[in-house]
């Protein structure tokens, strides 16, 4: 039985890794999904592939117009929507000493910025009931070698995520976070790990873990699917980690 029948999703970030394997779980469960992107081919190759039930649209998160073009989209082809995962980010991984201004306002830019306001431009949009999730990181609590900025920028949507849980409980709205640990995605290359270098840092990495392995972007998929179905309809304000238990040690 399709648990999302009829119901509309928005996914930034939604052409690779975590966001896609996220918009695929919700088609598979009967949802429309409009994925956002900041590059066409991109959005336009995840949006084939996908199939009939993807819609895509260009942007950058860290731009206002751009979620005022999502929220417009949505509400003129589906009257509103159901589910809103706030997923696109950044991550420059650099010592205090080596941040650039460039280097921090990207990252806060989208990685908080762009969550707060994407989400202030699609509750008007949203339908009592709705489910929005952020995907913030294990980073937020953990102390890792080179993330102070990203942790901070991850901190801040932890906050804004309770408070929008009280905010927004009058219709009903629930607002969870997904913290993911080491997950296997694109980004690994986009953090300078190459092609030649990667079994290798992988091992290494799942020695770190409980589980012994890097997480999977489907698994992922999985649980932004749990928090935006009624399979957690007592759950708001919540962070679920999805991180093989690295955040224990």
């Amino acid at each position: 039985m399709n648990m999302l029948s009829n119901k509309v999703a928005i996914v930034t970030g939604g052409n690779s890794g975590i966001g896609y394997a996220a918009a695929e779980a919700l088609i598979a469960q009967g949802a429309d999904v409009v994925i956002v992107g900041r590059r066409q081919d991109a959005v336009g190759a995840a949006v084939e592939a996908l199939g009939e039930r993807a819609h895509g649209l260009v942007g950058d998160v860290a731009d206002i117009a751009t979620h005022d073009r999502v929220a417009e989209f949505v509400k003129g082809r589906f009257g509103g929507a159901d589910i809103y995962v706030a997923n696109a980010g950044v991550n420059v991984i650099k010592p205090t000493q080596a941040v650039t201004i460039s280097d921090y306002d990207s990252q806060f830019g989208i990685n908080a910025r762009g969550v707060f306001f994407g989400v202030q431009k699609i509750a008007p949009v949203l339908r009592d009931g709705a489910s929005i999730i952020l995907t913030s990181s294990i980073a937020s609590q953990k102390v890792l070698e080179g993330h102070a900025v990203y942790a901070g920028a991850k901190a801040a949507i932890e906050a804004f995520a309770r408070s929008w849980a009280l905010e927004m409980k009058d219709r009903r709205i629930r607002v969870n976070i997904v913290s993911p640990g080491p997950v296997d995605t694109p980004i690994l290359g986009k953090l300078g790990v190459p092609d030649d270098a990667r079994e290798g840092f992988e091992a290494h990495l799942a020695k770190t873990i409980p589980l012994g392995r890097m997480g999977k972007a489907d698994e992922l998929g999985r649980a932004i699917l749990f928090l935006a179905s009624d399979q957690s309809s007592f759950i708001t304000g919540a962070n679920l980690p999805v991180d093989g238990g690295i955040s224990l040690i």
